[in-house]
C-alpha cells in the first residue's frame, strides 16, 4: 500500500545519475539540497504536531529506514478500514500515487500493483511496486511486502486501533532504496509523504462519513 505507496522516490540508478547531473548543472551541492529538504521536513513536522500526527524513524544498516507514523482521529474504525481496502480507488486521493490496481485475491491475501511519481528539480521520477497484502480483519491490520518492484526492500503495515475514546491509525514502513540513491533524499521525502498519506486517508474517510450522514 503504500503506499499504498508511501515515499515515491527516484527508483532507478539511472534516475539517481540524472538527479546528480541536474544538481551539478544548477550549481547546487547535495549538502545544500539535503539541508533545504530538512527545513521542509521540519515545517511539515510542525504541522503534524497540530494535526496530532506522531512520527518516528530508525536508521538501519545498508541505507535502510524504518518509519512509523501515527494519527489520532475522531472517526469510527470501520470507515478507515473501508478506505484502506478500496484498493482500486487509492490513487484518487493519495498524493503522488498515480495508479493502484487489484491484481488478484486469494481469501484474505491480495496482490496489488501501484505506481507513484514525484517531480524533483524539474525532473519526473516514477517507482512501481507489486505488493502482497494480507488483511487481518479481526486485528484491523493490513500487512504488506513487496513481491517485485523498484526498491530493494519495501514492507510494512497499516494498523487501526482505539485508544482513549479515539481511533488511531498507525503506518509502519521499512524501505531500502536502489543502489546509489542518496539516502538523505529518501529520508526527507518519506517524512513528508507519510504524514500527507495519513491525512489523505483521514480526509477521504471523513468525506465518505459526511456523505452518508447527508443522505440520512
Amino acid at each position: 500500500m503504500s503506499r499504498e505507496i508511501i515515499g515515491n522516490l527516484p527508483a532507478s540508478a539511472e534516475g539517481v545519475k540524472l538527479l546528480r547531473r541536474k544538481l551539478d548543472q544548477a550549481g547546487l551541492p547535495l549538502s545544500q539540497l539535503t539541508a533545504s529538504l530538512a527545513g521542509a521536513a521540519q515545517s511539515q513536522a510542525d504541522a503534524c504536531v497540530l494535526d496530532t500526527i506522531q512520527q518516528e524513524m530508525e536508521r538501519l544498516p545498508g541505507g535502510t529506514r524504518r518509519l512509523a507514523v501515527q494519527l489520532r482521529l475522531n472517526l469510527p474504525p470501520e470507515w478507515i478500514w473501508a478506505v484502506l481496502t478500496d484498493y482500486d480507488s487509492l490513487s484518487r486521493f493519495i498524493p503522488n500515487l498515480q495508479s493502484s490496481r487489484l491484481l488478484w485475491r486469494r481469501a484474505n491475501v491480495v496482490g496489488l500493483e501501484q505506481e507513484g511519481a514525484q517531480t524533483f528539480m524539474g525532473m519526473r521520477f516514477k517507482a512501481r511496486v507489486q505488493l502482497e497484502l494480507t488483511e487481518h480483519l479481526e486485528q484491523q491490520r493490513l500487512s504488506f511486502v513487496m513481491a517485485k518492484g523498484d526498491f530493494r526492500r519495501f514492507e510494512g503495515a497499516w494498523q487501526i486501533g482505539v485508544e482513549g475514546g479515539s481511533t488511531t491509525l498507525l503506518y509502519e514502513l521499512t524501505v531500502q532504496g536502489c543502489v546509489g540513491m542518496p539516502i538523505a533524499l529518501i529520508e526527507q521525502r518519506l517524512r513528508e509523504d507519510l504524514a500527507a498519506n495519513l491525512r489523505a486517508v483521514q480526509q477521504e474517510a471523513q468525506r465518505r462519513a459526511d456523505a452518508l450522514a447527508a443522505v440520512h
